[in-house]
């Protein structure tokens, strides 16, 4: 009878124990114990079945592989975090070309551009400033492909707008069909820093950040 109520004890606080590691991440020593612990208490009577034994092993087994794998990982992310730093400051200084559709207005201008997928029979160009409201608008060229436009930071009403300054160009390209032939827009300038804090390296054109990815020329 002792032997029994001894054993339910001692089940019932190793388990107790088995959750709380769960809870809080169980470390090796801590799995050792709660093992040696049950084979110390078992009912001799009732002794741990051998499959139940070798599923505890196989688990055990996993669980240092597992933690294992992620001590690699996380110093595997860390040193591709510091490579993609590292290129990404190769950068500074150059001129960038990336896709994006809002630049920072400086030196008086923006250096837009816009990609068509065929030659188009109308181009509509809008500048929008950071609330969405609408300081210029006229038409672009229409040649298929690549298609430059440097706006020069005056209004439609010809008033000319401060440096530091996002604005957003909106491009509208349509075929003798009506069909959009519009393929993308981009921004061009000079990085002056990056940033990596967020794990994507970004540039720095101005006020404007453009993800690396999305760079498609550089010139120094």
């Amino acid at each position: 009878m002792t032997v029994a109520a001894t054993t339910a004890t001692t089940t019932t606080t190793a388990a107790t124990t088995s959750s709380s590691s769960s809870s809080s991440g169980l470390t090796s020593s801590q799995f050792l114990s709660l093992l040696v612990t049950e084979l110390q208490n078992q009912n001799p009577l009732e002794p741990t079945n051998s499959t139940d034994f070798i599923n505890q092993l196989t688990s055990y087994a996993n669980f240092e592989q597992q933690q294992t794998l992620n001590t690699s990982m996380s110093t595997l992310v860390s040193s591709l975090n510091s490579l993609l730093t590292l290129n990404s400051s190769n950068y500074i200084g150059q001129i960038v070309t990336a896709k994006a559709d809002t630049g920072t207005l400086q030196d008086g201008k923006i250096a837009f551009g816009y990609s068509l997928d065929s030659a188009a029979s109308n181009v509509t160009l809008t500048v929008k400033d950071s609330s969405g409201d609408t300081v210029w608008s006229g038409s672009g060229t229409t040649n298929a492909g690549t298609n430059s436009f440097t706006w020069d930071g005056t209004t439609t009403n010809g008033t000319q707008l401060s440096d530091g300054g996002q604005y957003t160009l909106n491009v509208t390209a349509t075929d003798s069909t009506g069909q959009s032939v519009y393929g993308y827009t981009t921004v061009s300038g000079k990085v002056t820093s990056t940033d990596n804090s967020t794990g994507t390296p970004m540039l720095k054109i101005g006020n404007t950040s453009v993800s690396t990815s999305n760079v498609i020329g550089v010139t120094a």
